[in-house]
C-alpha cells in the first residue's frame, strides 16, 4: 500500500483534475449567482427553495437513467456533452434578462436544464475515476480531486459569485459559460476511450434493475446510501434558503452579497483543508469513528443557525462542517469505488445518488415550506435534530463490517 501510493497519479488522472477544476468553479459561479438575482424578482422563501427544488430535481427523475448510461457510453465524452449544455445556458440566460425577458420562472426553467447536465457530468465523472487511476490510489486520487472541487466550487466560487453579480447580469453568469467551455477543452486531452466492457447485450431497464439489485445486496452501501439521503435532506432544507436569513437589511445576519459569498467560503475552507487530511484522519481514527464524528458535526453545521445569527460563530463552525462533509466523502466514494465492478459503477452510483441525491429536492421544498410557516430558525434546529438522529445508524457501520465488505471484492 505504501509503495502504491508513491506511484503518480498520471497526466490523464491530472487534466481531468484540471477539467474538473474549472468546472466546479463555473458551478460555484452560477449557483451562488442564481439565488442572488431570485431575490430581485421575489423574497418569498418557499420561491426562493424552488429554484433548489428545480435544480436537484434531475437526481430524483434521471439518476438511474444516467447511470445506466455512463456504463453504455463513453464516460469523458458524457462529461464533455454536459459541460457544452451547462455553457449554453447561462448564456441564454443573459440573453433573456438582456431582453427584459427575465423572471422567477425563467431562472427555474435554467436551473432544471443545468441540474439535467450535472446529473450526467457527475455520474459519469465518478464512474470514471478507477479507469483513471488504480484501485489503491482511490483515496488519495479522490482526496486530490476534492481538493480542487471544493476549493473552485465553495473557496473561490461564491465570492466570486457574489462580486459578479454585484458588477452585472452579464458577468455573474457570462464568467461560468466561459468556465464551463474552458473545462471541455482541457477534459479533450484526455486520450483514451473510457467505455466500460459489456459481455452481452441488454436493455436500458434491465441495466438500472441490475444496478439497483447490487446496492439494495451490499448492506454497508445501502445505509450509507440513506444516511446520505438523510443529511442532503436535511442540508438542502437549510441552505435553500440560508440567503434569506443572511442577506439583505432585513436579514436576521444583514449580509451583503459578497458578504454571504465570504461566509460560505468558511466552510470552502474546511473543505480544502478536509481534503488533505481525510486520509490521514481515516486512518487514525478508523472509517466507523470517522464517520461518527462526522453526524456529530454536520448536525451542529446544519443546525447552528437555529442558535446564533452572529458571523463569526457561524463561519468557525461552518469550517468544521466543510471538514466533516469531505472526510465522509472520501471515505464512501473511495469505498463505493473499490467494491463495485467498473462495469456496474455507473449504475451502482445513480442507484446510490438516487437514494443520496434525491432527496434534495424534497429537503428544499420542506426547507422553504418550514420556513415560510413556523420562521428560519425553527426550520434550521429541526434539521440539525433530524441529521443527529442518524446515529441509530451507525452501529450497522462498525469497521469489521466496512472491511469485509471492502475485502469481498
Amino acid at each position: 500500500m505504501e509503495e502504491q501510493a508513491r506511484v503518480p497519479l498520471g497526466s490523464s488522472y491530472w487534466k481531468l483534475w484540471t477539467s474538473s477544476g474549472l468546472s466546479n468553479l463555473a458551478d460555484g459561479v452560477f449557483k451562488i449567482a442564481l439565488p442572488l438575482l431570485a431575490i430581485q424578482f421575489t423574497q418569498s422563501p418557499t420561491l426562493v427553495a424552488g429554484l433548489t427544488v428545480t435544480a436537484t430535481l434531475p437526481w430524483l427523475l434521471l439518476a438511474l437513467t444516467a447511470g445506466a448510461l455512463a456504463d453504455r457510453l463513453d464516460r469523458r465524452k458524457l462529461m464533455l456533452w454536459a459541460n457544452l449544455g451547462r455553457a449554453l445556458l447561462p448564456a441564454v440566460l443573459v440573453g433573456l434578462i438582456l431582453m427584459d425577458f427575465g423572471s422567477i420562472w425563467a431562472l427555474y426553467v435554467v436551473a432544471l436544464m443545468v441540474g439535467v447536465a450535472e446529473t450526467l457530468y457527475d455520474t459519469s465523472a465518478q464512474s470514471i475515476m478507477p479507469q483513471v487511476v488504480h484501485r489503491d490510489q482511490l483515496s488519495r486520487a479522490n482526496g486530490r480531486l476534492y481538493a480542487v472541487e471544493l476549493t473552485s466550487n465553495q473557496f473561490v466560487g461564491p465570492p466570486l459569485g457574489g462580486l459578479l453579480v454585484a458588477l452585472g447580469v452579464v458577468a455573474g453568469f457570462g464568467v461560468p459559460a466561459a468556465l464551463w467551455l474552458a473545462a471541455v477543452g482541457v477534459l479533450l486531452l484526455v486520450p483514451g476511450t473510457f467505455r466500460a466492457e459489456r459481455e452481452q447485450k441488454s436493455t436500458l431497464r434491465s441495466d438500472i434493475g441490475e444496478g439497483l439489485r447490487f446496492l439494495w445486496n451490499q448492506k454497508i452501501l445501502r445505509t450509507l446510501a440513506v444516511m446520505t439521503g438523510v443529511f442532503n435532506f436535511a442540508s438542502s432544507a437549510a441552505f435553500a434558503v440560508l440567503v434569506l436569513f443572511a442577506v439583505g437589511p432585513a436579514s436576521e445576519m444583514k449580509l451583503s452579497e459578497v458578504g454571504f459569498g465570504l461566509l460560505l467560503t468558511a466552510s470552502a475552507l474546511g473543505s480544502l483543508v478536509g481534503s488533505f487530511i481525510s486520509e490521514r484522519v481515516e486512518a487514525r481514527l478508523g472509517r466507523s469513528n470517522s464517520l461518527t464524528l462526522t453526524v456529530f458535526g454536520c448536525a451542529l453545521f446544519i443546525g447552528a443557525p437555529a442558535l446564533t445569527s452572529n458571523p463569526y460563530v457561524l463561519g468557525p463552525i461552518l469550517f468544521m462542517g466543510g471538514i466533516l462533509i469531505v472526510l465522509w466523502n472520501v471515505i464512501t466514494v473511495s469505498l463505493r469505488q473499490r467494491i463495485t465492478p467498473n462495469g456496474l459503477l455507473g449504475r451502482l452510483n445513480s442507484a446510490y445518488r438516487l437514494l443520496a441525491w434525491g432527496t434534495m429536492p424534497l429537503g428544499a421544498a420542506a426547507g422553504g415550506l418550514l420556513a415560510q410557516w413556523l420562521g428560519l430558525q425553527a426550520m434550521f434546529g429541526i434539521m440539525g435534530m433530524l441529521t443527529l438522529a442518524l446515529l441509530g445508524m451507525m452501529p450497522i457501520l462498525t469497521d469489521k463490517a466496512i472491511a469485509e465488505a471492502d475485502a469481498a471484492f
